[in-house]
């Protein structure tokens, strides 16, 4: 009894819990499980299941399991050992199936006035089969409802079927099936779903079908066919089979009131005359049409340039001519060439590659008359002129004037083809063209801008003034004319002493001689003075 007295303690003061503590899972899918104690130093401890279960957590008072893969319900313990007494608590794990698919069948498909018809739903997959609910539905009117109640839980499919006598009130009636899984007693939520509406009909089918086509076949090229039925019920139900020649094609299927059509694609592999057929079934009626087409070989012309990327003065060759499989010769027409050309010869276009030729776009239109109707084809192709680069004053000014203390960024946009890199530096120094700078006195001064391709490169000196924002008029213009004059001394002081703009491309001198820095230096000093006497 000594012995016994403080075990039988031990087992009271701790408990085992589980989490959640009421498990609902589709099936299928996956439950975190997690089992804990008030124990402070708990012994041995787990799950028992019979499910996959993985340890993905764990603490000195509790564990975390995962259970993969739960296809049927079962019970798990979790337990625990404290000063070694084991507790254990159960959890009741229900799986669960949504109805996501509902089967409505109806036996025979065509029904006559009088004669009985099935009506068949089933669900083939549904859990727990206790808490469904199958209703069968004419229209909005509830035909026959059925649980499951007293049936094997372990079942996964549910079926109802009833039978209903067709009268002459009952064409164009329809039949759906409502599946309801109400799992609110396991603490879930209410599922869903409906079968697709079935309609009994009697049936109509007094015209042939019409087939809708362009006589004239592209051979190779994709067209739009269609075949139509008029005055026909169910539309709904009409099957379409459409064949050009030998070949079936896959038609798609489309109804409104009594009016059913197929639209498709052909696609003719041969010339020559064929012939598009379209067979129609409904029921136990079936009506076939045919339509005959011509399919006609015409690719579009061939245009050739010499070449493509010519240097700027190359003399190139334009060749506009037939493609070998149009028959017969096309009649062709060359933009740009002087005369047309003799039936069945190519037109033809000599001219020397100028740079206002880059981006020309030539065109070849072949026409050809096939079945008394006159078709058109063009082909088009741009050159490309490569040309050296160039600093034009409009696109790259000599002379830019910055306000101080706004945002600049230095003009100056180069062509040429292929389209050429910029370089510019300051005070030796390269200087960053995309992003823009806060114009201060500083940045008065000359840049050196080189532009290059792989034809060759260019040079160009920019003077850039920077002028203060409140200038009067007059103020302005005396300091530009001061300002210009001191540019130009430092520009024909620099092209002396520094020559930093060459024709031919060479790497700018890091540092200036002290001497011309000096010279510089002194001169921009003048500059403030001038500046500041007139109130800059």
């Amino acid at each position: 009894l000594l012995c016994l007295g403080p075990a039988g303690a031990t087992e009271e003061i701790f408990e085992v819990s589980v989490w959640p503590d009421q498990a609902l899972v589709k099936f299928g899918q996956s439950l975190m499980v997690n089992c804990s104690t008030t124990c402070p130093d708990p012994g041995p401890s787990g799950i028992e299941t019979f499910l996959k279960k993985t340890q993905v957590d764990k603490g000195p008072q509790w564990k975390e399991f995962l259970l993969e893969d739960v296809t049927e319900n079962s019970i798990l313990q979790c337990f625990f050992s404290c000063a070694g007494i084991q507790k254990d608590t159960s959890l009741g794990i229900t799986v669960y199936q949504p109805p996501e698919q509902v089967i409505l069948d109806l036996q025979p498909a065509w029904v006559a006035v009088n004669e009985a018809c099935t009506v068949k739903c089933q669900v083939p997959s549904v859990a727990p089969l206790e808490n469904l609910t199958l209703t069968l539905l004419q229209g909005n009117q509830e035909l026959h409802r059925k649980n499951f109640m007293n049936l094997d839980v372990a079942s996964q499919r549910a079926e109802v079927t009833i039978n209903v006598k067709a009268q002459r009130e009952d064409d164009r009636c329809n039949f759906s099936c409502r599946a309801e899984l109400d799992l609110s007693s396991h603490g879930g939520g209410l599922f869903h779903s409906s079968s697709a509406i079935k309609v009994l009909r009697i049936f109509e089918f007094s015209q042939s079908p019409q087939i809708w086509v362009s006589p004239l076949l592209e051979i190779g090229m994709a067209e739009a066919v269609s075949c139509e039925l008029t005055r026909v019920f169910p539309a709904g139900e009409v099957m379409f089979y459409m064949f050009l020649g030998d070949q079936e094609l896959s038609p798609f299927v489309s109804w409104k009131g009594d009016m059913a059509w197929a639209n498709a694609t052909i696609r003719a592999m041969e010339t020559g005359d064929q012939e598009l057929s379209c067979l129609v079934s409904l029921g136990p009626m079936e009506q076939k049409t045919r339509e005959p087409v011509h399919v006609y070989s015409f690719p579009p012309p061939v245009l050739e340039i010499e070449e493509l990327y010519p240097s700027a003065g190359t003399d190139i060759n334009v060749t506009c001519s037939g493609h070998v499989l149009t028959s017969p010769s096309p009649t062709l027409r060359l933009k740009g060439a002087p005369d047309l050309p003799a039936p069945g010869e190519p037109a033809w276009l000599l001219l020397t590659a100028r740079e206002e030729d880059n981006g020309r776009n030539f065109s070849c239109e072949a026409s050809l008359e096939v079945q008394g109707q006159r078709l058109i084809k063009t082909t088009t192709m741009q050159l490309h002129v490569l040309y050296q680069p160039r600093l034009e004053e409009s696109d790259c000014p000599g002379n830019q004037t910055w306000v101080k203390g706004t945002e600049q960024m230095l003009a100056c946009i180069p062509k040429g083809n292929p389209t050429p890199t910029l370089v510019c530096t300051w005070n030796g120094v390269i200087f960053n063209l995309d992003e823009p700078q806060k114009a201060t006195q500083n940045h008065t001064g000359i840049y050196c801008c080189t532009a290059t391709n792989q034809l060759g490169s260019v040079s160009k000196d920019i003077a850039v003034l920077v002028q203060g924002l409140d200038e009067g008029i007059s103020s302005t213009i005396f300091v530009i004319i001061i300002v210009a004059l001191g540019v130009g001394i430092i520009t024909i002081a620099l092209y002396l002493n520094y020559k930093p703009c060459k024709i031919e491309r060479r790497k700018l001198p890091y540092r200036q001689k002290e001497k011309n820095k000096e010279e510089e230096s002194q001169f921009a000093v003048q500059q403030a003075e001038k500046c500041n006497a007139h109130n800059c």
